[in-house]
């Protein structure tokens, strides 16, 4: 879901987000190609796990070194007792913590490997590689009986003269419908390159290609490549697609228009790529229950065009773009923002509405439903407390007349208290992390001046409920409050 959240890579970069939000890189969006319940599974038990992180972490006393926190699930949800924390100074993992590292900024799952244990993909984008202070790196952490441990290999970057930030970008499917998991890394540069599967505990890997979505010269080819990428079959082939989100602009700050990547027998092309609407972060699901993926892109803050155009309502309170998935790949576009049909609240200028969404069957449906963050929302005169919003899926798509959900820190129920600031939906996933079948909620939030926080909110069958919600921050995972270590600002997918 994984700027996630997706952490400023550079002073620029840092300076172009609104509303206040910390920043550097990251994914929120489902990566799973089969429309049931998107889930990673660390251990093999059945349940849905979460790997989230503190990339802001210090470790050994470096400042934004960053750690990864997983939490397994159980009959009764996530919580802080039955969890995995993971830094470059945990045994076997590659590397060392270091300032500046942000372990953790990006992270991709999949079962790499092939021993029936989902593993994680983990980039560390500020890594100092050699004379290279933000060169970047990758390691991929093994999933075993007992979740993630320090098992785990380095991806080293081809091409380290090339670009920085290796890493920064993640997305794990089967591109090439092998079934064996792939890997695309992202970077700096507007090339991407995909890892094809056959990855073993030794660092093999059966190939690596590049590929390049189309670059409107001038405008979207700026050194911070992709915003992001989600993995996920939108036109039903079985074979996993990869939506690229547009490439950051250094003169307006915004982005350009997003590409949709079939796979194919070898892998991805360019060549083939198809224009969509423009978004910061994109979750790939079937909405309405008809076989294929719908991409769903959030434009949080103010965006434009390839030429310039502003993107309808992007500069007040921002929209979701829905692009429903067909036999031929994307298709129609429906927007969705705060003023649409009985969805709560109002568009106001700066709620960040789309700065982060997922989709999950909450109530065991067939159709996907989709939870949208807005964390700069103003609440009851409290200014950027956040909230998130639950729209449910149907036949005819997103039900945007009846049925939503709206959540934030002082809904009866919910943990904690509306605070300023506390950018409550800074991340979000929707995951079966109790074995029930259904989709259950987790926020992240930059909770006590940039600390973090985590909420569960589960599903009861039929909705989101918050019976049996719990949270917990950063001290409860064995993660340092010095600085702002932000726990759960990047959930992988």
């Amino acid at each position: 879901m994984h700027l996630h959240t997706r952490l400023a890579l550079a002073t620029a970069t840092a300076a172009a987000l609104t509303g206040g939000l910390l920043t550097f890189a990251a994914s929120p969006a489902t990566a799973a190609d089969s429309f049931k319940v998107a889930k990673a599974d660390f251990n093999g038990d059945g349940i849905g796990d979460i790997a989230t992180s503190a990339v802001g972490a210090y470790v050994s006393g470096h400042k934004n070194a960053g750690q990864v926190v997983v939490l397994y699930g159980s009959a009764s949800g996530v919580t802080s007792a039955k969890r995995t924390t993971i830094s470059q100074n945990t045994s076997g993992v590659p590397g060392t913590a270091e300032a500046g590292d942000f372990f953790g900024a990006e992270m991709a799952y999949a079962d790499f490997n092939g021993d029936g244990y989902d593993d994680l993909a983990v980039g560390a984008p500020g890594e100092k590689v050699g004379t290279d202070t933000d060169g970047g790196g990758v390691a991929i952490l093994f999933g075993s009986s007992s979740g993630l441990t320090g098992k785990a290999v380095d991806l080293p970057d081809p091409a380290p003269s090339s670009h920085d930030f290796w890493g920064k970008d993640l997305a794990a499917g089967d591109f090439d419908g092998d079934g064996k998991a792939d890997l695309v890394v992202g970077s700096s540069s507007s090339t991407l390159y995909l890892y094809k599967g056959g990855f073993t505990t030794s660092g093999a890997y059966g190939s690596r290609s590049t590929v390049k979505p189309p670059i409107i010269s001038g405008t979207n080819d700026d050194p911070y490549g992709p915003m992001s990428l989600t993995a996920g079959d939108v036109n039903g082939d079985g074979r996993t697609d990869l939506v690229v989100d547009g490439y950051e602009t250094q003169t307006s700050y915004g982005w350009n228009t997003n590409y949709w990547l079939p796979g194919g027998a070898s892998g991805l092309s360019g060549s083939t790529a198809k224009a969509l609407k423009p978004g910061i972060i994109t979750a790939i699901g079937d909405i309405n229950g008809d076989g294929f993926g719908d991409i769903v892109s959030g434009a949080g803050w103010d965006a434009t065009t390839g030429d310039g155009t502003p993107v309808p309502d992007s500069s007040n309170g921002g929209r979701v773009n829905v692009t429903y998935g067909s036999a031929s790949g994307p298709a129609g576009t429906t927007g969705i923002s705060q003023n649409t049909g009985s969805v709560p609240g109002t568009s106001e200028k700066g709620d960040g509405f789309g700065w982060d969404l997922d989709l999950g069957d909450v109530n065991g449906d067939g159709y996907q439903d989709l939870v949208v963050s807005s964390p700069d929302e103003d609440i009851d005169g409290v200014t950027d407390t956040g909230m998130v919003t639950v729209l449910y899926g149907s036949a005819s798509g997103v039900n945007t007349a009846s049925g939503a959900q709206a959540f934030e820190q002082n809904t009866p129920g919910v943990p904690g208290t509306s605070e300023k600031s506390d950018l409550f939906g800074a991340d979000v996933k929707l995951d079966d992390v109790t074995g029930d079948g259904k989709a259950d909620l987790v926020v992240g939030s930059y909770e006590n001046s940039g600390n973090g926080g985590i909420t569960y909110l589960p599903s009861d069958g039929t909705k989101i409920t918050t019976s049996g919600s719990r949270s917990f921050g950063p001290s409860n995972v064995s993660v340092s409050t010095s600085g702002t270590p932000q726990l759960g600002a990047v959930f992988a997918d």
